[in-house]
């Protein structure tokens, strides 16, 4: 049997990158899992890939509505959520001189309420089916030190962690587990955006940033989505049960705590 068969998952921000990489590997786990997406057309792409254990559901996390009606639509679908993994996140990054007001309310909208309220929503829905659950948020190493051009995100990633903290230790007393996991650097199309930033701020030419980074990680190189699969997993089954309000990094090597 494989560890996650008869549960249903709901991840956000699923239809590309690591959410991406969640869901297949909680499917071949034997779960079935709900690709929660604002592009609700790849989403359903992949769905289609990963046949019937998945299904693709149009979520924007900066709006309850959106969010209440997504889970309501996995749990018709699937009849129940066992496990969320709040993915759906952004990246900014500017000298404190130049952070707007703008990209900061986005930021936090999607990056903290975003994980908050869909937290909440499912959380819900476990109480009121009384089986408990097991929620992961993702944080980063962003969230356990401050970056000179990144204020903003590693702002939002603290809170991520912070929340996580208090969301677990309330929701154990409903058995609903609430651990976070926190990766490095992350190879994947977002760091085209990522590499972008610095490109401008630091005046390096594209590609550059990437480098670096990937050669400072003790590790020898950048993470990949499938390098955090499988702390995913093992924070959904059984085996961490008593494991509450913690955060997990799996970075290779680049924070220690």
């Amino acid at each position: 049997m494989t560890r996650l068969t008869g549960k249903t998952a709901l991840i956000t921000g699923a239809a590309r990158g690591i959410g991406l990489a969640f869901a297949e590997r909680y499917i071949a786990e034997g779960a079935q899992v709900a690709l929660a997406d604002i592009d609700i057309d790849r989403a359903k792409a992949e769905a289609t890939r990963l046949g019937d254990a998945a299904f693709a559901v149009q979520m924007d996390v900066t709006d309850q509505a959106s969010i209440d009606g997504a889970v309501s639509a996995t749990v018709a679908h699937f009849g129940q959520i066992d496990i969320l993994i709040n993915n759906a996140a952004i990246f900014t990054a500017a000298p404190v001189s130049e952070i707007s007001r703008d990209d900061f309310t986005r930021c936090f909208d999607i990056n903290v309420a975003g994980t908050l309220f869909t937290m909440q929503a499912v959380a819900k829905h476990m109480i009121a089916r009384g089986q408990g659950g097991k929620i992961i948020n993702m944080a980063s190493q962003a969230g356990r030190r401050g970056e000179a051009l990144v204020a903003v995100y590693c702002a939002t990633k603290a809170a991520v962690i912070s929340l996580t903290q208090s969301a677990g230790l309330n929701l154990i007393a409903h058995g609903i587990n609430v651990n976070a996991i926190a990766p490095g650097v992350v190879d994947g199309e977002h760091w085209d955006g990522v590499d972008a930033f610095f490109a401008k701020y630091e005046n390096k030419a594209p590609g550059e940033k990437k480098k670096e980074v990937g050669a400072a990680v003790p590790f020898g190189r950048m993470g990949t989505a499938q390098d955090l699969t499988g702390m995913a997993v093992f924070l959904a089954s059984t085996e961490a049960d008593y494991i509450v309000a913690q955060t997990y990094n799996v970075d290779g090597g680049q924070w220690m705590s």
